[in-house]
């Protein structure tokens, strides 16, 4: 049974594919109701006007903002209504208590009204979501090219002598270049060299169409990246596709980003404390958006590479006795700081 009292009420979901299961607690973490919505419009309208039916709704914290949990996300904001991104529930505690989608919502609510889950939300409606979108494609293209690429390299050394040879000792260019310009004819009923042939013909045409799609993919990030963070461009070692993933990482509302230090936090590159009695050290951070952590690692071997400042920094802390893996380390750090100065700090209108 529903006890319906009037106040404020902090609203948690437990997001899925079809159906969202939502919980409501009061201000001292209380429940007041558990309901399941469908994933829609109108399931995102009556969720809310459940929630408020219980009070005034002071945050709803809400588990997968990115993936099941966006399109609830969306919605609520658009009500003016407080979003607070939730991890999964605490293995620990899951252990001790179990697992139910009732109890992941309550969790996430309370989450939510304790402060402990106080992340903002991505708001994914903005260019840097078109951003994102353009990266996943370009990420799967890349994939699949370098995948065809190894596949067409293996049939070439494992294949009948003939083919083989013609094609030893090509570069990757001249590889894809001659294997799409193939026109093979059969001798036999079943002839292997024409089905090698046909098949690297295959593979070329692809990697070459997967490479026309990168371009493409590239021409459209460039007018989204220099119109949201013109300045994020100008950043030594920077390039289109690197500064259109920070910028992910970031989110169209990099507002949600109140220092440097919770930028690197974001980006896994802040040292962690990890002290006891005694000893007094700091750990890596394996945690954050690896996908922006690589972006930092890339632009830090280009500086390394082609950087005069920075390969002085490096000559400096090799002397000292760093390893290479340190000193990259500081420097992620390091261009961590510089890159959040030329982040966005407002909503593009």
């Amino acid at each position: 049974m529903t006890i319906v009292e009037t106040g404020v009420v902090c609203g948690g979901v437990d997001t899925h594919l079809e159906v969202h299961v939502a919980a409501a607690i009061d201000g001292n973490g209380g429940v007041l109701g558990v309901e399941s919505f469908t994933v829609s419009d109108a399931g995102y309208a009556e969720l809310l006007e459940w929630l408020a039916g219980f009070g005034a709704v002071i945050r709803v914290g809400v588990e997968g903002t990115g993936s099941y949990g966006a399109g609830l996300a969306r919605f609520l904001r658009a009500w003016d209504v407080e979003v607070v991104e939730v991890d999964r529930p605490n293995r620990q505690a899951r252990h001790r208590h179990g697992k139910s989608d009732p109890l992941d919502a309550v969790a996430a609510a309370r989450a939510a009204l304790s402060g402990s889950a106080r992340g903002r939300a991505k708001h994914r409606d903005g260019p840097v979501e078109a951003m994102r979108v353009l990266l996943v494609a370009g990420r799967s293209a890349r994939r699949q090219r370098t995948a065809s690429l190894v596949q067409m390299r293996q049939l070439c050394f494992c294949g009948p002598e003939p083919i083989r040879a013609r094609f030893a000792g090509l570069t990757v260019f001249q590889l894809v270049n001659q294997a799409a310009a193939l026109r093979p004819r059969a001798h036999a009923p079943v002839d292997v060299d024409y089905i090698t042939l046909l098949t690297l013909r295959s593979l070329a045409r692809r990697v070459l169409g997967l490479a026309d799609e990168l371009d493409w993919i590239e021409d459209e990030l460039e007018p989204l990246v220099a119109g949201f963070a013109r300045d994020l461009l100008d950043v030594f070692g920077v390039g289109v596709a690197t500064a259109a993933t920070l910028l992910v990482a970031a989110g169209d509302n990099p507002e949600r980003l109140p220092s440097e230090a919770a930028w690197a936090h974001l980006c896994g590159v802040a040292p962690i404390p990890a002290s006891s009695g005694k000893v007094t050290r700091h750990r890596l951070n394996r945690g954050g958006d690896r996908q922006a952590n690589a972006a930092l690692h890339r632009i830090v071997l280009v500086r390394m590479r082609h950087d005069t400042v920075t390969r002085t920094y490096v000559a400096r802390r090799r002397a000292e006795g760093r390893t290479n893996l340190e000193i990259m380390r500081c420097l992620k750090r390091y261009v961590a700081r510089e890159v959040y100065r030329t982040l966005p700090r407002t909503r593009l209108a």
